[in-house]
């Protein structure tokens, strides 16, 4: 039986999980210690959160499935 397939040991450093979390906690954050505006840290935080969740949840299940026999 084939072990399933990790889609992060085809990407670079820079698109790794780690870096992808680190990332968007620095956005969010930087925004607010720069700023101290929730709405501005909300408008920065809806889109990160949303690219993070995308690629660190959907894409990587995608692309087991897609590789399914």
């Amino acid at each position: 039986m084939k072990s399933p397939i990790n889609v992060w040991d085809y990407k670079p450093w820079w698109c790794q999980p780690w870096s992808i979390l680190l990332t968007g906690v620095a956005l969010i954050g930087g925004s607010w210690l720069l700023l101290h505006l929730i709405w501005v840290t909300v408008l920065v935080a809806i889109p990160v959160l949303a690219w993070m969740g995308f690629f660190l949840l959907v894409y990587p299940k995608a692309v087991a499935k897609s590789m399914e026999p």
